[in-house]
């Protein structure tokens, strides 16, 4: 054999070698979730038990459910979502989005109001309630009421208790659950709805009501795996999510675990 012709089958393999060592970096990559705000601490917990078994880290993208939803849309790298509501995971979906026999419906929540710690304000939620005397001149922090999942479902527990008219000029609509609890927690607002999950994490508010279940729409977690999931370890990662490490860490922030596999309606 011509030293020539060695030399080029050696780069040849020299190359293919280096094309499947990219492979398997690609392949060894940990999945990108996209998840709602509230799901922060509990999220946190999980992914740094899930890399002490030596599996691939796992990138966590944080946002509002519906911010989340429209990135997919447009393209952005997600493996997973994991919706703060159904709605949001309805419209990925219904876009052929995701893979639909990995869907499932995960966590259930709950809405409470908050004020910051060392407030005495007190409030019977129930109907007929009345926030404006504690509001003041201040703002009531939700979620954005039209899009965020906690504000919609705030919005739709204070429509019927009868109190939405008396307090729809007085929101401080923000991008997400987290940012309308910021809110409380540094005393810029003396009220907010945010989920039971979200003031269990923030020592500088408290609760003081809990809404009733049937005042809104069921709150619930679902999970899937996007279609265009690049990493390996997607399916992996979502049954993690519904194994006892992960339960133990979403019951310790307040979730309600379902692990129910979506019916398709």
């Amino acid at each position: 054999m011509r030293p020539m012709t060695r030399l080029w089958m050696g780069m040849a393999g020299l190359f293919a070698c280096i094309l499947a060592g990219g492979a398997q970096a690609q392949n060894a990559q940990g999945p990108t979730v996209f998840a709602a705000a509230s799901l922060k601490n509990a999220l946190e917990e999980i992914t740094a038990a899930w890399a002490k078994d030596s599996k691939p880290p796992v990138k966590v993208s944080l946002a509002a459910s519906n911010t989340l939803a429209k990135q997919i849309e447009q393209g952005a790298p997600a493996d997973l979502f994991f919706s703060a509501d159904l709605d949001w995971m309805d419209y990925v979906a219904g876009k052929g989005l995701v893979r639909p026999e990995s869907r499932v419906n995960l966590l259930a929540n709950a809405i409470v109001l908050i004020a910051p710690k060392d407030s005495t304000a007190t409030v019977k939620v129930g109907p007929g309630m009345d926030l404006t005397g504690i509001l003041g001149q201040g703002r009531l922090a939700m979620g954005n009421v039209d899009a965020v999942p906690a504000g919609k479902y705030g919005k739709a527990a204070l429509e019927k208790l009868g109190a939405w008219a008396g307090v729809k000029d007085k929101v401080a609509q923000a991008d997400s659950v987290r940012a309308a609890l910021l809110l409380v927690s540094r005393g810029e607002a003396p009220l907010g709805i945010v989920y039971a999950t979200d003031a269990a994490a923030d020592p500088n508010v408290k609760v003081i009501g809990t809404f009733p279940e049937g005042s809104h729409p069921p709150i619930v977690y679902p999970v899937a795996v996007l279609k265009d999931a690049k990493s390996e370890a997607s399916a992996a990662f979502l049954d993690y999510l519904r194994g006892p490490v992960a339960g133990a860490a979403f019951r310790k922030q307040g979730f309600t675990i379902l692990n129910k596999p979506h019916s398709g309606s």
